[in-house]
């Protein structure tokens, strides 16, 4: 059971560059991402590069929308509903989320994405998908939303930037893959968000300050960081009912994320920093089900150590005066 942190005395966003915050910027009033299920598969599933998908792999467990039918306008709809009433928001970003949103031809992306686009409420997609499903036309694809004047991210899903981590959970592609990709859709102007995952198999934490600063070194402007969950229907499960595989504990991932956030520039925005799944799902860690209460731990962990983001980067060198 974790520690029960009261209310912190600052808020999150008093010390970390969060994406709400960043949005409310640059728009001056909210902006709220949908989530949406195109139906797309992924190609470590259907067989093209294996099936089954990643050990950690079942999309229900962080996807709303993963078993709904593919209709993008009623998704859009039905969240919309739910998100004025809780929020206010008017404006929104329509995420692709459910599995990898770029795997299928560009006419096909260019229909469903363009869905999306045509509600006046919508200012710009967030597509998740794979390093090595982005092919030069899907990013010029995307680039030419951009130049039109909504709002892109590309959304990639490494989760650990060492490949043995990688080759354990399956998950079919190395780190050359997500570094061609950064640099792809940087030379096109596009901003990525990178997924790291915390706590996954054979790794400590300190592993994911490793692929932190591996990603960081590749000028990436998004992050999102997860705990690994196990749940239902996975290797994953499996491999924990016998004993191979121990979830992180609640402290060590606070922990983890707050030196992850003190090593990472100002300017970095943090689309997130844990992940919930469904409770019906959900096999362990228990605490993954209380989104707020690790994000209080937190932002109490950062304000008792004095810490906000960049705040453990290591100062630039002195100018050399050459006179």
């Amino acid at each position: 059971m974790p520690e029960n942190h009261s209310l912190p005395a600052v808020v999150l966003s008093d010390l970390v560059n969060t994406f709400g915050q960043d949005l409310m910027r640059r728009y001056g009033e909210r902006v709220h991402k949908l989530a949406i299920n195109a139906g797309f598969t992924c190609p470590n599933r259907d067989g093209s590069k294996g099936r089954g998908g990643c050990t950690f792999c079942n999309n229900v467990s962080f996807s709303p929308n993963a078993r709904r039918e593919p209709d993008v306008l009623e998704q859009l709809a039905s969240g919309r509903q739910v998100l004025k009433k809780r929020t206010g928001a008017k404006k929104f970003l329509a995420y692709f989320q459910a599995y990898t949103n770029t795997y299928a031809d560009v006419e096909a992306l260019d229909r469903t994405y363009r869905q999306a686009l045509s509600e006046q409420d919508v200012v710009g997609l967030s597509i998740g998908t794979r390093p090595d499903c982005v092919p030069p036309a899907v990013l010029d694809l995307l680039a030419s939303y951009q130049d039109q004047g909504h709002e892109i991210w590309l959304e990639l899903g490494l989760q650990s930037a060492f490949d043995h981590t990688l080759e354990k959970v399956n998950r079919g592609h190395g780190f050359a893959e997500y570094r061609q990709a950064v640099a792809a859709a940087h030379r096109r102007g596009l901003a990525v968000c990178t997924h790291l995952i915390v706590g996954l198999p054979g790794e400590v934490p300190e592993d994911a300050l490793s692929s932190l600063d591996r990603v960081l070194e590749l000028g990436v402007q998004g992050l999102k960081i997860h705990p690994l969950h196990v749940v239902k229907g996975t290797l994953l499960a499996n491999q924990w009912r016998r004993g191979e595989y121990q979830p992180l504990q609640f402290a060590d991932y606070v922990d983890a994320v707050v030196q992850m956030v003190a090593r990472t520039p100002a300017d970095v925005v943090y689309h997130r920093l844990t992940g919930t799944a469904q409770e019906n799902v959900l096999l362990t860690p228990q605490w993954c089900n209380w989104k707020w209460r690790v994000l209080n731990a937190i932002t109490c962990k950062l304000a008792e150590s004095g810490l906000e983001q960049g705040a453990m980067l290591a100062p630039l060198p002195s100018a050399v005066n050459s006179d």
